[in-house]
């Protein structure tokens, strides 16, 4: 059963930096690339970031190039998402999630290419 768990969130003033971690179990790892969403009340979900298997390449979202990064180790079955620079537009609850992928596949972006979710993590940036 894949299990994906995200932790970090919390609240922070506009201009500081939080660390998302995302733990993965009961899946290749490896094979996953995997993606960071987001959703703010009344919004859809929306795309933040992605990098893939080997974590060699990373996609962003519009809103978030320049701040975020987003980073892997497979050896602990962990991916990150740094955030700096945050403000008030990017309070959500984040997502983490899971897209089973062949090698050399481009980054995906939409949702519902992604098999597994975790269950949240709020952020929350005051001006």
């Amino acid at each position: 059963q894949v299990q994906l768990v995200e932790s970090g969130g919390g609240s922070v003033q506009a201009g500081g930096s939080l660390r998302l971690s995302c733990a993965a179990s009961g899946l290749s790892f490896r094979r996953y690339a995997m993606g960071w969403f987001r959703q703010a009340p009344g919004k859809e979900r929306e795309f933040v970031a992605a990098t893939s298997g080997n974590g060699l390449r990373s996609i962003f979202g519009d809103a978030v190039k320049g701040r975020f990064t987003i980073s892997r180790d497979n050896g602990k079955n962990t991916v990150w998402l740094q955030m700096n620079g945050l403000k008030p537009e990017d309070t959500a609850v984040y997502y983490c999630a899971a897209d089973f992928q062949l090698s050399g596949v481009a980054l995906r972006t939409p949702s519902d290419e992604y098999e597994a979710w975790g269950q949240g993590t709020q952020v929350t940036v005051s001006s």
